[in-house]
């Protein structure tokens, strides 16, 4: 499925395609769980608290809330296309952090596991699981590949 601004990856992620150094295929990736309730400005905050959009080249959460305007507002506000997780990934993802999301999703931590899953083989978290001062959205951020 495609939106107008970003696209929502379905499956695997398509990487950024780009040919350069090892240096240049290093990514960032902004994961997040949410509620129902949570607004952009939940989402965005919660990135704020993991250290900020700079450097992120992806959005990701799960399958089942890639739709949900908060995550596609967040996205189009920050022009970053966004990855829908399969539960099969989120679930086979180890978290460092453990939370409500055992529950729901079967992970320690849907912003963890999406971040980590997106960002693909070798990913480590930079930024563990922040949660946003209204407490309806969580961020983390992963990165993989060699850094510059």
């Amino acid at each position: 499925m495609s939106l107008f601004c970003p696209q929502i990856l379905r499956g695997g992620a398509e990487r950024e395609r780009g040919g350069g150094s090892a240096a240049s295929d290093a990514i960032r990736v902004a994961g997040f769980g949410f509620r129902s309730q949570a607004t952009v400005e939940s989402l965005l905050a919660a990135l704020d608290a993991a250290g900020g959009a700079g450097g992120v080249v992806r959005l990701a959460t799960a399958s089942r809330k890639a739709s949900e305007s908060a995550f596609t507002g967040l996205a189009s506000r920050l022009g970053l296309p966004a990855e829908a997780v399969s539960p099969e990934r989120l679930t086979s993802t180890a978290t460092a952090t453990e939370g409500r999301s055992r529950e729901t999703d079967d992970t320690g931590s849907l912003a963890e596991a999406a971040a980590l899953a997106s960002a693909g083989p070798g990913a480590r978290l930079v930024a563990p699981r922040a949660v946003s001062p209204d407490r309806l959205a969580t961020c983390a951020i992963a990165i993989t590949g060699e850094t510059p």
